[in-house]
């Protein structure tokens, strides 16, 4: 043990000797394990935060969507699967985008045309005013509930019921303002704006729906209620191939298994750095052999043996791969926060990726230190105290 930690204190003072050199050889390694582990950490934090957003959607929900223009379904059409008991909710919608303006100020917003059951169906709450009700389908009246985001943008403020906007030449007054929602796969969730269907259907001159959100009456049925919707689907449209039905457990599913592997492929791509700064790591300690063959001679002179040679100048490869594994982990961290605070996301060091980039590191040190050690290791004290 006492051997084993001196020839430790011997090889820093060896790498601190030098701390220019021993600094560029640990570049390769520094740039490995940053790009390892941010790249693993900011896959890892964007699967979180998409499936998170998934997940705040429930597990219950499902998803109709008709992929064929020719087929033309109908309000009604979708709200007959409410008749089966394992279908707690139907929220037929249309969609469209579009910008919306107050005075001088607009946005880019995305316009959903819904009935009341919507906010049910979708889990969504105001935190101010009211929601879509029966009698704006009824009257195709113009009032709008509109997200925090296009509230800040066009208003600056959230008091907002009562004002008015304008969009598409028509004029909607904000009855409700809806909670703050995050972020999904299509972007920002409170850039949304509601409003009542038959008003939505006015506005794109047809009475035809396209998509709608139902959700099962327990976690146990979804898919008792999956089955009941491709049914319903395929009677409607007589083409399997006309309409989908997405599961949001599967899509989270599907999801994860993309991520992984995703993953997997960014922390492959980064290790090629680091093998880069193995092979550096190697040419380095290949120099510092020829540099100090005297004092490969003198030890070996008074005693020290073939194995205290070889473990020196294998530790001196650790300490140097190791330590740039330590200084690119804290660099990580800084760059991960960095860019947490860009993007608007949290984002938080992936620490699986931060043990196997400490381990591959290390095991880098091993193998690319292993041919310089034994070089020294094999030297005479005649020859290498000849050598200049």
């Amino acid at each position: 043990m006492t051997m084993l930690f001196n020839t430790l204190r011997l090889a820093i003072r060896a790498t601190l000797a030098n701390k220019t050199r021993s600094f560029l050889t640990m570049l390769g390694i520094i740039i490995g394990v940053m790009s390892m582990v941010m790249l693993v950490s900011i896959g890892q934090g964007a699967t979180g935060s998409v499936t998170g957003a998934i997940s705040d959607m429930g597990s219950n929900l499902l998803t109709i969507s008709i992929t064929d223009e020719d087929v033309s379904l109908t309000r009604e059409d979708f709200e007959s699967l409410s008749d089966y008991e394992a279908i707690a909710g139907v929220a037929p919608y249309v969609t469209a985008s579009g910008v919306m303006r107050a005075g001088a100020n607009y946005t880019n917003v995305t316009v959903y045309g819904v009935t009341e059951a919507f906010m049910d169906v979708s889990d969504l709450d105001v935190q101010a005013g009211r929601g879509i009700v029966p009698s704006d389908l009824e009257w195709r009246t113009n009032v709008a509930v509109i997200g925090v985001e296009v509230a800040g943008e066009l208003f600056e403020s959230y008091d907002v019921i009562g004002k008015t906007v304008t969009m598409d030449g028509r004029t909607f007054t904000i009855v409700g303002l809806l909670e703050e929602s995050g972020s999904d796969l299509t972007g920002s969730l409170d850039s949304r704006v509601l409003i009542p269907l038959t008003t939505g259907q006015r506005m794109a001159d047809s009475s035809a729906v396209s998509s709608c959100y139902v959700a099962a009456r327990t976690t146990e049925q979804v898919a008792l209620a999956e089955a009941l919707a491709e049914r319903e689907m395929l009677l409607l449209t007589r083409d399997e191939d006309a309409y989908s039905v997405y599961n949001m457990s599967s899509l989270l599913d599907a999801l994860d298994d993309v991520m992984s592997t995703l993953s997997l492929m960014l922390g492959g791509i980064a290790a090629i750095a680091l093998l880069v700064g193995g092979i550096g790591i190697m040419n380095i300690m290949l120099v510092s052999v020829a540099e100090r063959t005297r004092e490969i001679g003198i030890r070996k002179a008074i005693g020290a043996q073939r194995v205290h040679i070889l473990l020196q100048f294998l530790i001196e490869a650790c300490v140097l791969s190791i330590l740039g594994c330590l200084i690119g982990l804290v660099l990580s961290a800084l760059g991960l926060a960095a860019f947490s605070a860009i993007a608007g996301m949290t984002v938080e060091i992936e620490w699986r990726a931060a043990v196997a980039a400490i381990l591959f590191s290390a095991g880098i040190g091993v193998v690319f230190g292993s041919y310089p050690a034994a070089k020294s290791s094999r030297m005479t004290p005649i020859d290498a105290l000849q050598r200049r």
